[in-house]
């Protein structure tokens, strides 16, 4: 999974083509098929995870608003599905790999961030939860289809309490103030209820996100009164994004897997948003 410190590809091939013609073709698609808001000051976006043919249209109108942008880094936080650790993991490697090419590591701002004393026991630089964690893999392709040179933070994070949830915002907000940064938050929602039981749950998620309420939202997930596999790092964009200068926020598209394959039984959802500026 890793060569000369750089990150190789896990579900490439099972979660997109393993193939760059194929896998180009495909994003280009989904994006051909979503429109541009044109929300200015884009800092922070939600975007789900889960295999393109399910997901990836929903995951397109979040990376659609910052077609053509620059940003001087972007910091991915993801969710960590098969490790168990109690921190925030700052990938400390050359390079994620993806068939469209590696995406360099913007080590600088990586050791920054993980470099903060008051905050060394919860983020770190670190290899758990990079090595087979598919939920920050699957942005990359879509950043590399949108954006041009352009660097990553990739974070994973182990416990998504309440601790974490708030270091990393509010060093990611403090640290990075006055740059040029995106954080984008990696996250599916309810998982295998009924379309309607699903829609309910899901309709939470997306009220926290739209009133911007970080700190109800944190409250919700600890308490687990939203269900939401990312909801950590989601809560960790929202409060670095605010402090990074956000003050609004918008749920661009929700769906679930019932909408895509018609099987409404056991489903899960997707949603992408975005916190923006003036």
């Amino acid at each position: 999974m890793f060569e000369n410190n750089i990150r190789q590809p896990v579900v490439a091939g099972s979660f997109y083509p393993g193939s760059s013609k194929a896998l180009s073709q495909m994003i280009v698609e989904f994006l051909n098929k979503t429109e541009n808001q044109n929300l200015d000051n884009i800092i922070g976006l939600v975007s789900p995870h889960a295999g393109y043919i399910y997901s990836g249209q929903v995951a397109a109108y979040s990376f659609k608003q910052i077609e053509g942008r620059q940003y001087d880094s972007i910091i991915i936080i993801a969710p960590s599905h098969s490790e168990y650790f109690d921190f925030c993991s700052v990938f400390n490697g050359k390079a994620y790999q993806t068939p469209l090419g590696p995406v360099e590591i913007d080590s600088d701002r990586a050791y920054r961030l993980a470099g903060e004393d008051a905050y060394k026991d919860y983020i770190m630089l670190s290899d758990a939860g990079h090595r087979q964690e598919h939920s920050l893999e699957v942005q990359l392709p879509f950043l590399q289809t949108v954006l041009k040179d352009f660097k990553i933070i990739p974070v994973v994070m182990g416990s998504q309490n309440k601790r974490n949830i708030e270091a990393l915002g509010n060093v990611i907000g403090s640290i990075f103030k006055g740059e040029n940064i995106l954080v984008v938050a990696s996250t599916d929602l309810s998982h295998y209820h009924n379309y309607n039981t699903a829609s309910n749950l899901d309709s939470k998620v997306i009220d926290f996100i739209n009133s911007y309420n970080s700190f109800s939202f944190i409250d919700a997930i600890v308490s687990e009164g939203v269900e939401m596999c990312g909801g950590g790092p989601t809560a960790a964009a929202m409060i670095a994004s605010k402090a990074l200068g956000a003050d609004k926020s918008k749920v661009l598209c929700y769906k679930n897997s019932g909408d895509v394959i018609g099987d409404r039984s056991a489903v899960v959802g997707y949603l992408s948003a975005a916190f923006y500026g003036d």
